[in-house]
């Protein structure tokens, strides 16, 4: 079991990744396990779609812009905000309810790369046991996401690497606070940032190619995007116990 100053060690004394390694790993994985991840994406839209519908019929679902009253930037900027802050308790159930099902497709993985018996229970972080947390861990999601959005581009970009370590954390460490599980995330996002973000941008680029498969490919390839957090996670952190001798040698490199 990792407490939050073991993974706060280990994260602080990783070594520097590879990031061809990352990728052509993120590749082979995804090979491995894209039916799984499709399912997970088509749960994620099939919910995404659900609450967008029932919080349009309440009134409560984000406004297009409309181009007939013109475009300025001060207009698009009142837009842009009012809708972030309006679409606010949409975002908190869509945020629990993806943080769950990644989680889950983290622990399927874990499984399939430590080569244990697969146990695809898409639902497993919705037991009651995990949904208090992982609906917390939504909110607090939801946010940072939406005051670094509101902050426009850069604080967005710069959160968007820390935030997308919640799942995976959660997965390995479900015992940990929320308040824990946000510190290790961002640890580990603030060590690992550039790594990250080269290798989930050219993930997406990767599956961006799924829209030649008349767009609806793009539903079989978009999980490839969550494979480096997973790796880096699992490179620097891991699943088990370190050893005192696996540690001997761990340099703290200022990664990238």
């Amino acid at each position: 079991m990792n407490t939050l100053n073991t993974l706060l060690q280990k994260i602080n004394n990783a070594k520097s990744l590879d990031f061809g390694d990352i990728i052509s790993n993120s590749i082979d994985l995804f090979k491995k396990v894209w039916l799984k991840g499709f399912l997970v994406i088509l749960f994620v839209v099939i919910v995404a779609m659900i609450l967008n519908l029932i919080f349009g019929l309440i009134g409560l679902a984000a406004s297009p812009f409309d181009i007939n009253k013109g475009f300025d930037l001060e207009s698009f900027s009142d837009f842009y905000s009012q809708n972030i802050i309006y679409s606010i308790p949409q975002t908190i159930l869509v945020s629990t309810l993806t943080l769950a099902f990644v989680a889950a497709f983290y622990r399927i993985c874990k499984q399939i790369v430590s080569g244990e018996a697969s146990q695809d229970d898409y639902f497993y972080f919705l037991k009651k046991e995990y949904f208090t947390k992982v609906f917390m861990l939504g909110i607090i999601y939801t946010v940072i996401a939406t005051v670094a959005q509101l902050l426009l581009f850069i604080p967005y970009i710069y959160a968007f690497v820390p935030l997308s370590y919640f799942a995976v954390v959660f997965a390995f460490n479900p015992e940990l606070s929320e308040t824990e599980i946000v510190k290790a995330s961002f640890a580990l996002g603030n060590k690992k940032w550039l790594v990250t973000f080269g290798s989930m941008f050219v993930m997406f680029i990767i599956a961006m190619l799924g829209i030649l498969g008349c767009v609806i490919g793009v539903l079989f390839t978009m999980s490839i995007i969550y494979l480096p957090a997973f790796l880096i996670y699992k490179d620097v952190i891991g699943f088990k116990a370190d050893s005192e001798i696996d540690r001997i040698g761990l340099r703290d490199d200022s990664d990238y």
